[in-house]
């Protein structure tokens, strides 16, 4: 007979009144949005009589998670950006050139003197190092080929990171393939990483960052002004460097000379510094930077670097006192002190003429890292929050055609079986908003048809419920009965249809991406909401109702 365990009714009353709460905030769009911005702001010490209203906006005690809404339904900038993969190797090559410099120096009694030439205009990313006995170049090869690092790769064969070769009286350095694939793997993942900080850095919501393809990046930012503010916020390299100064100079055509570099002065219009290319530390060594004030109260970096470049600091400081070195931020000069003691701490400080503001953002961008190379911003797109809301208007009236036409016609064709199977359907609804909260999912465009087709096959286990009542009925079989095997007839044919959609759901949701993404949340979600509603919600509501009315007969 029709009958459902206490513990079970309250379970499922429990878990419908839990989807209706946690969907909830959604009705409040605005409100809530401005009340968990508010808390945020708050929190990182913005406390105003406004913030403290918005708060206000929304009780404490009620859930405040939001369907997050993607770039075509919210508006924001889509950018696809090339990482020149290409530009790491020549910064690699040049950083080894000192360790090269060191490891020849103690054969100059077979190798005579060694002097580094410009690269090949057509190669720039080798070495090229000139040595005065060509007899000695066997021994050179061997000293080069000894420094060099094994690099894993996938085959297991054991490749070195350089290769070396003669060619006269010139030795010739460059990246092996394995080195250059491995590298090339290690800039796009950290610039994946990098572009991801800074954008989260400045608290864009729910942002889209992925890789595309060998060496792209897909960024889609919903809520901000422009693709031209989302560069700005992810083109900045902040590429802090520390290197030995060989000289000033007003004279912006003096050659550097090989190995070092002519960088002008931020502070000071003319004044140009010739530096090492080598830095010393870099800023892949800082683990804090911090916006704070100089002795003279005037804004300025705090810094602090690891155990490594702590260690490199520590000992370039020690060997060159009296001697001035450069911080150079993007190819300029930030200042040039001279180095008064030794510095064990691994800490400092940059000044500057920088407003409070500018020294903030550096401080922002130090911390998010340097990009490794230069991204190339293939595609750009600007999307107005005028077109996301036509499209939130276009796809709330085609949700409410769909959810209209399917409420008449379940009340028409099964009278008040129909009203009970509308009402597990505005659960239904109501739950997949709700889990949508509860996870973080971002809805797109996609997504919300992905809610319109939950739509039409959430009624779709009811009729087969529905349909198999009805045959029962005409087997001369009372109403409880026909009611009870309706239900167990049905269910295998409702899993199996459903199982299959899921899956299907999983498939889309593991290959594909972004929006295709947001289409198999939405519908996985509502293939699980509809059978919950179907199987559960709707025969207690018909078994409550048979238990109250004791029909004799009934009509589907």
């Amino acid at each position: 007979m029709l009958q459902i365990a206490t513990w079970k009714r309250v379970l499922i009353w429990s878990l419908c009144a839990l989807g209706l709460i946690l969907a909830l905030p959604n009705g409040f769009y605005t409100r809530v949005e401005q009340h968990n911005d508010a808390v945020q702001a708050i929190a990182l010490g913005e406390d105003t009589a406004d913030m403290r209203t918005k708060v206000a906006q929304w009780p404490d005690w009620m859930p405040s998670s939001l369907v997050n809404l993607g770039l075509d339904l919210r508006g924001g900038a889509h950018l696809l950006a090339g990482v020149k993969v290409a530009d790491v190797y020549v910064s690699r090559m040049e950083a080894s050139w000192p360790e090269i410099r060191d490891a020849l120096r103690p054969e100059r009694g077979t190798i005579g003197t060694i002097r580094l030439q410009p690269s090949d205009p057509d190669n720039p990313a080798e070495l090229r190092i000139r040595i005065s006995e060509q007899a000695g170049m066997p021994r050179a090869l061997e000293v080069v080929r000894g420094i060099a690092q094994p690099v894993q790769t996938l085959t297991g064969a054991l490749e070195t990171d350089i290769v070396a070769r003669a060619e006269g009286d010139v030795i010739i350095v460059e990246l092996s393939e394995a080195e250059k694939l491995a590298s090339d793997e290690r800039t796009v993942q950290q610039s994946l990483e990098i572009v991801r900080r800074r954008i989260d850095e400045v608290g864009t919501r729910e942002p889209t960052i992925q890789r595309q393809g060998a060496d792209r990046i897909l960024i889609q930012v919903p809520g901000i002004g422009s693709a031209a503010e989302l560069k700005e916020i992810i083109g900045t390299t902040a590429q802090l460097t520390f290197n030995p100064v060989v000289s000033r100079t007003s004279d912006a055509n003096e050659a550097p000379g090989v190995g070092n570099n002519l960088v002008p002065s931020l502070d000071e219009p003319g004044l140009f510094y010739v530096i090492e290319n080598a830095p010393v530390v870099t800023g892949e060594d800082l683990v804090d930077a911090q916006p704070s004030f100089d002795q003279n109260g005037r804004p300025a970096v705090n810094f602090r670097f690891n155990t490594t470049g702590a260690r490199r600091f520590g000992d370039y400081t020690a060997n060159n006192i009296g001697q001035p070195f450069a911080i150079v931020l993007d190819d300029e000069v930030v200042s040039a002190p001279v180095i008064q003691s030794h510095i064990p701490g691994g800490s400092g400080i940059i000044t500057g003429q920088f407003s409070v503001e500018e020294s903030t953002n550096l401080a922002i961008l130090l911390r998010a890292g340097a990009l490794p190379a230069e991204l190339e911003f293939l595609e750009e797109r600007t999307i107005g929050p005028e077109l996301g809301q036509d499209s939130i208007d276009a796809g709330r009236i085609a949700t409410m055609v769909a959810f209209a036409a399917v409420l008449v016609f379940m009340g028409l064709s099964y009278g008040l079986f129909g009203l009970f199977a509308n009402v597990a359907l505005i659960i239904n609804i109501s739950l997949i908003f709700g889990l949508l909260s509860l996870i973080g999912a971002t809805l797109t465009l996609p997504g919300i048809a992905g809610i319109v087709l939950t739509v039409g096959m959430a009624v779709d286990a009811n009729v087969l419920i529905f349909e198999r009542i009805r045959e029962e009925l005409k087997s001369a079989k009372g109403p409880a009965r026909a009611i009870e095997l309706g239900y167990e007839k049905a269910l295998s044919a409702i899993l199996d249809a459903n199982i299959t959609t899921f899956i299907t759901a999983v498939i889309l949701f593991a290959m594909g991406s972004g929006p295709v993404r947001g289409f198999a949340i939405t519908l996985g979600l509502g293939i699980l909401t509809s059978v919950f509603t179907a199987i559960f919600v709707t025969r207690l509501m018909v078994v409550i109702w048979f238990e109250r009315r004791k029909p004799r007969t009934i009509e589907v």
